[in-house]
């Protein structure tokens, strides 16, 4: 049998070499041409000239990392937090705050773009944050060090199943400063606590709560131990029964109070959530004639809000969950003109009994995969204005086509700093009928 000569795949990984940063993408990365490929560093600006090592190559694009910083941005800023660059939680420290949201609303613009055909957006102003501090909610995960045979707690590093330790988290509210420093000496003390394998956390405005997922029993009289010694309400979950609650978390909006439990979705920015939803309901002008119909509703977000001003909401859910809990809110709160109904809402709508014709407003706020198959059946003539609620640029730009298409102008857009100095970027944007 023949065999013929074929050359080694050249991969380029580890190569350094030096590049001009350009711009910025959407996910906060720095975006720099290479011998006829686009370059995406991790960690670089737009008017720096860095070293980078590459990380992963292929036919037209690489991936890499500073090496080093030749000529640094102005915009360039020394991180706050010891654990940056290892613990995958924030990725743009290094970015004066100011200039994070200008380079998001670039982005943005840049996408809106290149899949709606829109040149020039109407931007009204960010929606801010709290710089640190301003996480009610966050999610801690444990490893069990060999060695030293203890657990040990931190987050998850970027792009890796590898788990950071970390000692103190900036960004979290101030009641979970001493969390790691507390729950380490604590979940040390039985080796019972040794199958804790994540620990939730969520500061509700009755009560801080903390959550303790484990793998193996743990009996009640250790259980009580261990929750005498922290300051914060403790919730345990086996993975197989519900989780018990003395009393529901809750937060509260304007006049109206939302349940929920650590299971169902939340913003984890209590302040940005709350301005957000008052920004809805000041862009969307409701009457007492409207009929909004809310899709992915969750817990009743915006739907309970609405239920004051306009004359009827249907919400629409996937999670069976987040669908009791808004029904029960409705009830708690005295609201009679909101139901919520469960749906998946990436399959097909003809068996909606939910649907009707007299909807004249529509909301939108759905997960990173966006609204696109919904949107494609929708009669959408029927409404006057849509206001969509994203967490992806990209599926916004995308889903945002199919709206203007519909006969729709985006009439408002803003930013919501929903996670300072991360890539992640919240916006919303308002349409209305030409």
């Amino acid at each position: 049998m023949a065999q013929f000569f074929r050359a080694k795949k050249t991969t380029g990984k580890g190569q350094v070499f030096e590049v001009s940063i350009e711009s910025l993408d959407h996910t906060g990365r720095g975006v720099a041409k290479h011998q006829g490929k686009v370059g995406f560093i991790d960690g670089a600006l737009p008017s720096e000239q860095v070293k980078v090592r590459v990380l992963q190559q292929k036919a037209k694009l690489f991936e890499g990392v500073i090496e080093k910083v030749v000529t640094a941005s102005a915009d360039r800023v020394k991180p706050f937090c010891s654990h940056y660059q290892e613990c995958g939680g924030c990725s743009l420290q290094h970015l004066e705050e100011r200039a994070q949201i200008s380079h998001k609303q670039l982005a943005v613009e840049k996408l809106f773009a290149k899949f709606a055909g829109i040149q020039s957006l109407p931007w009204r102003e960010a929606i801010a944050s709290e710089s640190v501090n301003y996480r009610r909610a966050g999610r801690i995960a444990t490893y069990l060090d060999k060695s030293t045979k203890s657990l040990k707690l931190g987050f998850r590093a970027a792009k890796s199943k590898k788990i950071v330790e970390v000692r103190a988290c900036a960004v979290l509210n101030e009641v979970y400063q001493e969390v790691f420093s507390l729950l380490r000496v604590a979940l040390n003390s039985h080796s019972q606590f040794k199958s804790v394998s994540h620990i939730q956390l969520c500061e509700a405005d009755n009560f801080p709560f903390i959550l303790l997922r484990h793998t193996k029993p743990i009996d009640e009289k250790t259980k009580q131990v261990l929750s005498t010694q922290l300051p914060w309400q403790v919730l345990w979950d086996d993975g197989a029964s519900e989780v018990h609650y003395d009393v529901l978390p809750e937060y509260q909006v304007d006049d109206i109070r939302f349940q929920f439990k650590l299971s169902n979705f939340i913003q984890v920015n209590a302040a940005v959530n709350e301005a957000m939803l008052l920004q809805a309901m000041e862009w969307l002008q409701l009457k007492e004639t409207d009929k909004v119909l809310d899709l992915f509703c969750g817990i009743g977000n915006f739907s309970l809000l609405m239920a004051k001003r306009a004359k009827q909401i249907i919400g629409v859910e996937g999670v069976a969950s987040s669908v009791a809990m808004a029904t029960q809110n409705a009830h708690t709160n005295g609201i009679d003109n909101a139901q919520f109904f469960q749906f998946d809402l990436t399959q097909d709508m003809v068996s909606a009994t939910w649907f009707n014709t007299e909807f004249n407003t529509l909301v939108l706020d759905p997960s990173r995969t966006g609204a696109y198959e919904v949107l494609k059946q929708l009669p959408l003539e029927q409404f006057d204005q849509v206001l969509y609620v994203s967490c992806d640029p990209v599926t916004l730009a995308r889903d945002s086509a199919l709206i203007v298409n519909a006969g729709f102008t985006l009439s408002k857009i803003a930013l919501m700093n929903m996670f300072p100095h991360t890539g992640h970027i919240e916006t919303m944007a308002l349409f209305q009928r030409r």
